[in-house]
């Protein structure tokens, strides 16, 4: 008995070992690949370039940020705008990704400008933190000299990813409003909830500290997002709104998970976002003609 009593013990502690051996392998390298377990870029020529055709009057837009970087972004006027939104994409593929949206966001009477991050696309560079801020920056300047826009009008809209960029640069830039889509709290929790059995998350040079920055926002907030979100848990989302300042609100898609709020939602998801736009906006500025 003692005998197998002390095999089972040796088991177990090989056992053990092995575990703490995965977990600090696996540790490691999310450390030294932190990166690559982040961004996801498509560059051009890989995308549906094509289909931009379908959207009426689309125009290249090329970007220099205030580090040197040139990146690319699309622009679609709309007839007689009620307002400019900039969007911030998800971690994964490019604008060309993003057709369908902007062609109905474009027939709504907005402005959309969407831009590549650098890496991504036809933009130049590498994806990294401080770089995508930059990269939303730029683009949200670079929409206020646009003839069609309205200074005041502008909207800031950031999905999945593209809310830490969005949240940061809505407390640097002075937008009208602020779309955030299946976003997060903190790089930290995305960590917890993705890899929850890893210490990484207390390695992260990434950090997407939107719960801290959204404090400090003081725009009209509307929060989309799917209820069975499997990439980014609404919990995630809703812990973003609880730290928010009003005036927000907290839009939840039925069945809807990451990637596709926009078709799950359908018109209802088109006309939550037009209602919050008209209502968000200043009443005495006129919209551009």
């Amino acid at each position: 008995m003692d005998r197998i009593r002390h095999r089972v013990l040796v088991l177990l502690r090989q056992v053990a070992i092995a575990g703490l051996v995965a977990i600090l392998f696996w540790t490691v390298l999310l450390m030294i690949f932190e990166e690559k377990f982040i961004y996801f870029p498509q560059k051009y020529p890989r995308g549906i370039y094509e289909d931009a055709r379908y959207v009426p009057h689309l125009r290249d837009c090329w970007l220099t940020t205030e580090d040197g970087v040139k990146i690319h972004g699309w622009f679609a006027p709309a007839d007689s705008a009620i307002a400019t939104v900039v969007i911030s994409h998800g971690n994964a593929g490019n604008i060309s990704h993003r057709i369908p949206i902007m062609r109905e966001l474009q027939r709504r009477k907005l402005n959309v400008l969407m831009y590549d991050y650098r890496g991504y696309g036809r933009s130049e560079g590498s994806p990294d933190e401080a770089g995508i801020y930059r990269d939303g920056r730029a683009a949200f300047d670079y929409a206020l000299k646009l003839p069609e826009v309205d200074p005041r009008r502008v909207i800031l809209w950031g999905t999945s990813l593209g809310g830490a960029v969005a949240v940061d640069v809505a407390t640097q830039r002075p937008a009208a409003a602020l779309i955030l889509e299946s976003t997060f709290s903190s790089a930290k929790d995305v960590a917890r909830t993705a890899y929850p059995f890893l210490p990484a998350r207390f390695f992260l040079r990434t950090k997407f500290k939107s719960i801290e920055k959204i404090r400090n926002v003081r725009i009209p907030l509307l929060f989309i997002h799917g209820s069975h979100d499997s990439i980014i848990p609404i919990e995630l989302g809703r812990r973003l709104f609880r730290a928010a300042q009003d005036p927000k609100e907290f839009y939840e898609i039925p069945g809807a998970d990451h990637d596709d709020t926009f078709f799950v939602g359908g018109a209802a998801y088109l006309d939550w976002i037009i209602h919050f736009v008209r209502t968000a906006l200043p009443t005495h500025t006129q919209p551009a003609s």
